[in-house]
């Protein structure tokens, strides 16, 4: 028992590197990410799971890391909103957000990206209501989503066509 109650030693697999430190029992894995190995990116928003802002892909999985234990994903493979980049350069999702202001204050940016990743691996074409809901989960008080709608949609284009698309109108259907 330490100070802070039961400890339990965690390795994961961070954005592709390996890391392993001792955990106490109860703590979040939203604050193991930022705290404990300083990932910041993750935000931490509502704290009950409502927000997304948190969002985290593990082990492929689309998971709010509020709502999970670290201990809980010991041996897991945890994909940050530090990974997205390639060797320093934006990811075309994330060029996509920067080239139709799909953020406002950006709190919500890194749930959001992580949230469109997960969505695009699913359904690399998504349809704009599929979009829509593909990020029902995170809240974003600033932007109305059309934006963060048409990024998505650019970054898919971009996949499939392996070109930038031009900006085009996004269906305000919910």
């Amino acid at each position: 028992m330490s100070e802070r109650g039961i400890s339990h030693a965690v390795t994961v697999e961070v954005n592709g590197e390996k890391v392993s430190r001792i955990v106490a029992a109860r703590q979040l894995l939203v604050h193991f990410i930022r705290d404990t190995l300083g990932l910041t990116g993750t935000h931490i928003g509502c704290d009950t799971g409502n927000c997304g802002a948190c969002s985290v892909i593990v082990n492929g999985k689309l998971v709010k890391s509020c709502m999970i234990l670290a201990p809980q994903v010991d041996g897991a493979t945890i994909e940050t909103v530090e990974g997205l980049a390639d060797g320093g350069s934006l990811s075309p999702l994330q060029e996509a957000f920067h080239r139709y202001h799909a953020l406002q204050c950006g709190y919500c940016t890194p749930g959001m990206l992580m949230s469109a990743t997960y969505l695009l691996r699913q359904n690399p074409h998504p349809t704009d209501q599929e979009i829509r809901r593909g990020i029902r989960g995170n809240i974003c008080r600033c932007t109305g989503y059309v934006n963060i709608v048409k990024a998505i949609r650019a970054a898919s284009q971009e996949q499939l066509s392996g070109s930038r698309p031009e900006p085009t109108a996004v269906s305000e259907e919910v």
